[in-house]
């Protein structure tokens, strides 16, 4: 995909299905402590974080998974736009958080617009994933040069939206997550393999 044309999509993840009703966070979840900025702020930090060669968002196969990952909370994406099928190593004892499909805009009219469309559905070992629906909320987040989306480098303020699953933490052992999402001509699938190691 064309970077003038990533930039302007500046999205991620995926879902197909029917979108979910909002989910309520409660305490068992520790990503539930984030609000809506918070996390969207914190996730798109983490995704333009690295250059494409190297980004979470456009790796196909699982390799930078682990790249600019926080120590809280681990970080799942969907893709710019296509499929991909990634096998990755996931710390044990922390939760897991990423969209079905989501975007970012410079005004509040895109974002709903972008929602009104978006569809999505995450699931984990064939279990379907309570979505949490997020509108447009203001955001600042962090774009390092070079960056996958072709952002300029620096804070960005913008407005942040899209369909956001919450995992707790995964038992140790092998799991498959499966996004598919879709809005207006983006449409993305990918499917996780996941290994979760003992923490012990």
């Amino acid at each position: 995909m064309p970077r003038p044309l990533i930039a302007a999509l500046a999205l991620l993840l995926a879902g197909c299905a029917t979108a979910q009703p909002p989910a309520t966070p409660t305490s068992e979840s520790p990503a539930a402590e984030l609000s809506d900025a918070d996390l969207q702020a914190r996730w798109w930090t983490w995704a333009l974080a690295s250059p494409e060669e190297r980004n979470p968002v456009a790796d196909t196969t699982g390799q930078f998974c682990a790249e600019d990952q926080p120590k809280d909370v681990w970080f799942f994406a969907g893709t710019f736009g296509g499929k991909a099928e990634r096998t990755c190593e996931v710390p044990a004892d922390r939760p897991l958080a990423g969209p079905a499909i989501n975007r970012y805009s410079a005004n509040t009219t895109d974002c709903t617009k972008f929602m009104a469309a978006a569809k999505g559905s995450v699931t984990l070992d064939g279990q379907v994933v309570e979505l949490r629906r997020i509108d447009p909320v203001e955001v600042r987040f962090d774009a390092a040069q070079d960056n996958a989306a072709g952002e300029r480098a620096g804070r960005i303020s913008a407005q942040a939206c899209g369909l956001w699953a919450w995992l707790k933490p995964l038992t140790p052992g092998e799991h498959e997550l499966r996004i598919v999402g879709e809005s207006g001509g983006l449409a993305i699938s990918v499917a996780y393999q996941l290994k979760v190691k003992d923490a012990g």
